[in-house]
């Protein structure tokens, strides 16, 4: 069985149909092949919340991407998120390690980006239920976050397959790109199986898109470290890492935080994979309104260090490293009507409890004298001075504490208390491959890999140590519509 186009993509996420979207606009015969059935498709794209991260300069650079009633115009605060704004928050979270060259492009393309999208008739709409609190009557949109696809994670796949169908771009479910045909000087195509059966398909180009290497217990260990096979999965069950490997196979350069990723609070007792049903609701981010305890009883991070869309992904990492690999949330009535919605599925582990002392038997696995001990410690170094605003760095922490809370700090005194059970949720990997501006692969000695292009999760360098909510569906449409275009070009 032979076919032959113009541009294969590899992958059926955000950045594989950005870059099959540009790769049509520039005038190629494009194919997707995803390696999961139609009920699964579309990556960790799916998967998330859909927030969507790119510079803008306030009210009229949103009403580009979304209507707005005059009513939303007049009583929301989109505030602004410039460019400089953009590159502070990406080094400072990435300790000034991200790659200057693609974080250039990542930054200065994003608003231009999200409007290539929006014209090709992926809509928008403003972030209230997670993004924004009310402050002084106006709808604050707080983080650099004020936009997410419509209908999140399943909204981007429902958008984004229908834009390629009417293309007439075909979406190949369960073919499983194997290996990349390969002359030694250019990539001319993949090896592909499906349902048992292997087969060439040629193309003038590749771009893969296929995802970091998350779901491979096997490689999590291997580059993570030990402990990371334990983890639970958000998203989806295919990204092994075949599109990694199956250009590292052919010389491509690897690049980036291997031993990195983005992996966060995620319920104990969700399943291994993500649920398409339940989406990213098992992540439980609310914690800089509360405190966070873990197997002795005691806190172990600053829940109000910084905005939750610059420490979510670290912590993950961190609860990790707690004794049991768990932790449990705690809140009070003065927050429960700001807790996310996520909070408020059927799926997840909690309990409540009228008093601090009668709560803290039901934290199982927890120390329960010295939870206490910590509630009444935390109490009473809180700074009631302070103005409580949930939409900024309020600076309401507390002092004398061996583990301080820098901002949002409340004391845990109107009952019933609520709190939640967490354990680690990786999302995505760091490392991957290298490529330049023009998603062109390069290979160990730094020369393109003719005929192979890369976009999304599975690139390296742009992501270390920590990441800033919404970057990543960012990363994967700029970098998908920069690789369609170069493809279909060459």
């Amino acid at each position: 069985m032979s076919e032959e186009f113009d541009v294969i993509v590899v992958g059926a996420g955000n950045a594989a149909m950005c870059a099959a979207m540009s790769a049509h606009e520039n005038g190629a015969k494009v194919c997707i092949l995803e390696r999961a059935n139609e009920d699964e498709a579309g990556g960790n794209s799916r998967y998330t919340a859909g927030a969507l991260r790119f510079a803008h300069n306030g009210l009229q650079d949103i009403m580009t991407l979304v209507d707005l009633t005059d009513d939303e115009k007049e009583n929301n605060d989109f505030g602004t998120y410039t460019t400089d704004q953009f590159f502070d928050d990406m080094f400072r979270v990435t300790q000034y390690r991200t790659d200057p060259d693609l974080c250039e492009t990542l930054v200065t393309k994003s608003l231009e980006t999200t409007k290539w999208m929006h014209s090709k008739g992926i809509r928008f709409m403003p972030m209230y239920g997670r993004q924004a609190f009310k402050v002084d009557g106006k709808m604050k949109f707080w983080g650099g976050l004020a936009l997410e696809f419509w209908g999140g994670g399943p909204g981007i796949w429902e958008m984004e397959s229908k834009i390629v169908g009417d293309l007439g771009i075909p979406i190949k479910f369960e073919h499983r790109a194997v290996g990349l045909l390969y002359d030694e000087e250019k990539v001319y195509g993949v090896k592909v199986k499906h349902k048992g059966k292997v087969f060439d398909m040629k193309a003038k180009s590749i771009v893969l898109a296929a995802g970091g290497f998350e779901s491979n217990s096997d490689w999590r260990t291997r580059y993570l470290g030990p402990g990371w096979d334990l983890v639970k999965v958000r998203g989806t069950r295919h990204n092994m890492g075949e599109g990694i490997k199956m250009a590292l196979d052919i010389g491509a350069m690897p690049y980036g935080n291997w031993s990195g990723c983005h992996a966060v609070g995620w319920d104990l007792n969700a399943p291994e994979f993500g649920d398409l049903a339940v989406g990213d609701n098992f992540q439980k981010h609310s914690y800089p309104l509360g405190i966070m305890v873990n197997a002795t009883g005691k806190r172990f991070v600053d829940e109000g260090a910084d905005f939750r869309n610059y420490t979510y992904a670290k912590y993950g990492k961190v609860i990790l490293e707690e004794p049991g690999q768990f932790a449990w949330q705690i809140f009070d009535q003065k927050v429960t009507s700001l807790l996310r919605d996520e909070y408020r599925i059927k799926q997840m582990t909690k309990v409540t409890g009228n008093t601090i002392e009668e709560l803290a038997p039901k934290l199982e696995g927890v120390d329960a004298d010295q939870f206490v001990k910590t509630v009444k410690d935390y109490n009473a170094a809180v700074m009631d001075d302070v103005r409580f605003n949930p939409a900024v760095l309020d600076g309401r922490g507390t002092k004398g504490l061996d583990v301080p809370k820098t901002n949002w700090a409340n004391k845990l005194d109107e009952p019933p208390y609520e709190a939640y059970a967490i354990t680690c949720g990786v999302t995505f990997t760091f490392g991957g491959l290298r490529i330049d501006n023009d998603g062109r692969v390069l290979d160990t000695d730094l020369q393109t890999i003719p005929g192979l292009y890369a976009a999304g999760e599975l690139v390296g360098g742009l992501f270390y140590f920590n990441y800033a909510g919404g970057t990543g569906l960012m990363n994967g449409s700029v970098f998908g519509k920069i690789a369609g275009a170069s493809a279909a070009k060459d």
